[in-house]
């Protein structure tokens, strides 16, 4: 294919993709608003009251970063596991395989769609903050490239799922099982500073400990972890990911079974 060929293709897939999610906003975009304003509710205006302050701020400012990260993570994720498992469930995929469209075409508008959602959702979620606290921006750079870096990584883990995912139940597993429990304990709710040095050592090996910690410096200037060791965390991940995404989409007999 041309240049030309693959952008009219690469853009075909993503107008799908956002399509998609637009259409059924009810389902993709309202939940996340939802389950984030009750956050807000139960753990920044009830619970924080109690709390008072964390690393010298008040804890709904503290906790406003890590939602919104949260909120990104999980619509990033959600869209392309549900999106190309379903494309493959329904067989459609297959024309799609046999078409002249390159891998590495293909794997990156799937990707644009999962980071369109993401961020999308991120923007309702700090718009509802807007109702609880007043944001302050310490680095608009950090806060845009962690989001953008942060919905491209777990795009990717969408895709990876939806590529061994041999039933819908095996979609949702690896969010229930492995990515909620990773995201609670990232550091969204609390500082690692009140954990012993054992548990802070622990927490240090959960990825999503450097995405919060650096998103949150971006509001606030303040992070448990090193804000490079985060940045190169992301990126070693993102292109391990993607390495595996598009050795998968070329080699894996689950797609053409």
């Amino acid at each position: 294919m041309t240049p030309r060929e693959q952008w009219i293709a690469y853009a075909t897939i993503v107008i799908k993709e956002i399509t998609r999610f637009m259409r059924i906003w009810q389902q993709t975009l309202v939940p996340p608003a939802i389950s984030t304003l009750l956050y807000f509710v139960i753990f920044g205006s009830l619970i924080g009251e109690r709390i008072g302050q964390m690393d010298g701020f008040d804890y709904m400012d503290f906790l406003v970063p890590g939602l919104i990260l949260m909120a990104v993570i999980n619509a990033s994720y959600q869209n392309v596991v549900g999106s190309f498992f379903g494309a493959k469930w329904g067989k459609s995929l297959e024309e799609l395989l046999v078409s002249p469209t390159p891998n590495s075409v293909i794997l990156l508008a799937y990707i644009t769609g999962g980071v369109a959602r993401g961020l999308l959702v991120g923007l309702i979620v700090t718009g509802i903050s807007l109702l609880f606290t007043d944001l302050n921006v310490f680095s608009i750079g950090i806060l845009t490239s962690i989001a953008v870096l942060t919905a491209i990584l777990f795009a990717l883990g969408g895709f990876i799922n939806a590529i061994f995912a041999k039933t819908f139940d095996d979609v949702s597993m690896v969010p229930t099982f492995v990515l909620l429990p990773l995201t609670y304990l990232g550091g969204v709710f609390y500082s690692i500073h009140l954990l012993g040095d054992f548990w802070q050592q622990l927490s240090k090996a959960n990825p999503i400990l450097y995405m919060v910690n650096a998103f949150r410096y971006g509001f606030l200037g303040i992070s448990d972890v090193s804000l490079s060791v985060s940045f190169a965390m992301i990126g070693f991940f993102i292109v391990c990911f993607f390495a595996l995404s598009l050795y998968l989409l070329t080699h894996s007999k689950r797609l053409r079974a």
